[in-house]
């Protein structure tokens, strides 16, 4: 990939995380060009807080979701794309342990539509419990 290669929405690139924020964090793509991750786009989980999974230098690898030309705002996603695999570290000279966090799994495609079909099913007893408590309020 050269550096001068324009970025295309639906592409996946490897980049660097430049900067951590409350919101999300700043990657950097091929050419030096930032994008940023919302926090809702680093993994199918909930993320608390940014830092619990990325670090700054990590390199990761992100899907462009969209490229605003007239602003030149990149969102990216790294939701649904496979990411380098994090390794525990070995014992270092001073004798201590360092170890990286290794982020969570990400939900595949079957797995969604699993818990899709579960929610579905949830949300039809739930709907029909609070016609009969409404049926029976009515009575009364």
């Amino acid at each position: 990939m050269r550096m001068s290669e324009s970025i295309t929405v639906g592409n996946i690139y490897t980049g660097t995380v430049l900067k951590i924020k409350p919101f999300g964090a700043i990657v950097s793509l091929p050419g030096n060009t930032p994008g940023l991750v919302h926090i809702s786009q680093i993994t199918n989980g909930y993320v608390q807080n940014v830092a619990d999974v990325l670090n700054v230098g990590d390199e990761v690898d992100v899907r462009v979701v969209s490229h605003e030309a007239a602003t030149g705002k990149i969102s990216l996603s790294m939701k649904d794309v496979p990411q380098p695999s994090f390794q525990y570290e070995d014992e270092e000279e001073d004798g201590e342990y360092s170890y990286r966090y290794d982020p969570p799994p990400v939900i595949t495609a079957a797995q969604a539509a699993s818990f899709e079909e579960k929610f579905k099913s949830w949300q039809k007893i739930s709907n029909e419990r609070i016609a009969g408590i409404n049926r029976r309020n009515k009575r009364r």
